[in-house]
């Protein structure tokens, strides 16, 4: 069975002093939990305040976004090897306002994984449709490409360190969610996805729902065949709401 995986994306939300408000509860829940995998991606200033508080405990340091360059006049970004040094073992790349905001295109979202790679990080791959997209029966089309995108770029075996988080571009922030079965329907796809080229890596890939998953919801979603965890926005921000999705994943690995 795979290890069921929650990360928080904090986005560009906190204070120091919130984000060490919520880092501490989401330690002190997280304590109580053992099957599931919990991952906290808050803002770059705040890396070094969760390389400090999450350290020595079982809740690991994720980052929202990373250079696909090494170093040099980039300005405003942030290398591999910087969110390495500071304990980052998961980064998100390729989330929807990413793609959509700042015009990132499969082929750099590929380089951000290769990227990862050269510091032995796990990047968590962001596919999705937007409304429009759905409407016109385009959701397996437009994943599809996503992931051949990337494929093409750095090859199957990339795979083997490597999440998938599905979003639904349609149904983040907007309080849609889609229901369990539909949710499956397209995790099945994307791991039958993967399985065209690499039964192996299809079985073992963690592919997470990413669309505005909350406590109550939690349960039915995570009790679906293929889908291995949560990719958590909004309800990330608050411990207890946070905890709780975390707990039912538990409860689904029991």
């Amino acid at each position: 069975m795979r290890q069921p995986l929650i990360a928080g994306n904090w986005k560009m939300n906190a204070t120091r002093t919130s984000a060490e408000a919520l880092l501490s509860g989401v330690i002190a829940g997280a304590s109580a939990l053992s099957k599931t995998e919990i991952v906290v991606c808050p803002p770059f200033p705040f890396l070094s305040l969760g390389e400090r508080l999450l350290s020595g405990t079982a809740v690991k340091l994720g980052a929202q976004n990373v250079c696909t360059k090494d170093a040099g006049a980039y300005t405003g970004e942030v290398s591999a090897a910087m969110l390495a040094e500071f304990g980052c073992r998961y980064v998100i790349c390729g989330h929807s306002e990413r793609r959509e905001y700042y015009g990132e295109t499969d082929a750099v979202i590929a380089e951000k994984l290769r990227a990862c790679a050269t510091q032995d990080m796990i990047p968590i791959l962001c596919v999705g449709e937007t409304l429009q997209q759905r409407q016109q029966e385009l959701t397996e089309q437009v994943i599809a490409g996503q992931i051949d995108g990337v494929i093409s770029q750095i090859g199957i075996e990339a795979f083997n360190q490597t999440v998938i988080a599905y979003e639904p571009v349609w149904a983040i922030g907007t309080g849609m969610t889609a229901t369990p079965e539909q949710a499956q329907e397209v995790h099945a796809f994307i791991r039958q996805k993967i399985a065209d080229r690499s039964q192996a890596i299809a079985e073992k890939i963690r592919i997470l729902y990413g669309g505005s998953m909350k406590a109550a919801n939690a349960p039915d979603l995570l009790s679906q065949h293929d889908i291995d965890g949560g990719l958590i926005g909004g309800a990330s921000l608050i411990a207890d709401d946070f905890l709780a999705i975390c707990r039912a994943g538990d409860l689904v690995a029991s």
